[in-house]
């Protein structure tokens, strides 16, 4: 006897039927918990191509006809996917040509997306490495300038505990977990330092600016010659913060983010903001 809908359903919410072959005499039983097949995503495809540095600025990506056939879907999949790389500010559609990928400075770098696609598959990319430190060497120095003016006894507190895990994890990290944690801690370190200029956007920018500083905290970290010196670095920058001398500050700042350009083979040049700046003579 062939159930009725009502009866099918009530069945079990693993089981449906498929009526339209009941009703030609086939008795055909799915499961509910096999999902279609998602088709494959050319915005993440070309995320990665771009960020790995195979597609520069000023390049053309495939096109559309290209992609249609490369990954089996229709037109309208692929102009989906490249909207998004349009509305991120990556690439520009220029009628009759194709899809051409923009300058670095025209990205959205600050976008959600954007950073999840740069701490995945930007690690290849110097030129992207070399534009992440640039920005970090204009920013961190007047950030740790700023946080040894304003630092309280519970933003000291938590830059300490983040340079105590450095530092254990430094000397433990014999495997990938280890290095894993020494990184966090080293990012957790750079964060209580943002939020210890008590300006609630450094607070805020410190998360979203969180993986492309992962991407060079992490990389530094593995290829660095001399981890105990990169060590004694953070703790300078460290001790300036709490005994309250942003000049010392500044330039700890500085050391440390030239020891990240050393250890990843990037030339490392005074950050172009802070080369005239007056700093505040050091209290003693």
């Amino acid at each position: 006897m062939v159930p009725s809908p009502r009866d099918g359903y009530r069945k079990t919410k693993l089981v449906r039927y498929d009526w339209p072959k009941l009703n030609q005499g086939l008795f055909v039983v799915t499961s509910s918990l096999i999902k279609p097949a998602t088709r494959p995503s050319i915005a993440e495809y070309l995320a990665e191509e771009i960020f790995g540095g195979r597609y520069r600025p000023g390049d053309f990506v495939p096109r559309e006809v290209d992609l249609c056939e490369r990954f089996a879907v229709n037109r309208s999949a692929v102009r989906s996917d490249l909207r998004q790389l349009v509305e991120a500010g990556i690439i520009e559609r220029i009628s009759g040509h194709g899809s051409k990928v923009r300058e670095y400075s025209e990205w959205h770098i600050l976008d959600v997306q954007v950073t999840d696609w740069l701490t995945r598959y930007a690690a290849p990319n110097p030129n992207i490495q070399r534009e992440i430190l640039a920005f970090r060497l204009d920013v961190e120095p007047y950030v740790a300038m700023t946080a040894a003016k304003r630092a309280k006894a519970r933003d000291l507190v938590a830059i300490e505990e983040a340079f105590e895990g450095l530092g254990q994890n430094l000397r433990n990290a014999t495997c990938q977990e280890e290095r894993r944690l020494h990184s966090e801690c080293d990012i957790a370190f750079h964060e209580a330092i943002f939020k210890a200029t008590h300006n609630i956007v450094w607070a805020q920018l410190s998360h979203i600016l969180r993986p492309s500083i992962y991407l060079l905290v992490s990389m530094s970290n593995e290829s660095a010659s001399d981890p105990e010196e990169s060590l004694e670095r953070h703790r300078q920058l460290m001790e300036s913060i709490r005994l309250r001398r942003p000049r010392d500050a500044f330039q700890a700042a500085q050391a440390v983010l030239a020891g990240t350009a050393e250890a990843l083979g990037l030339e490392h040049s005074t950050s172009s903001l802070g080369r005239g700046v007056e700093l505040p003579p050091t209290k003693r």
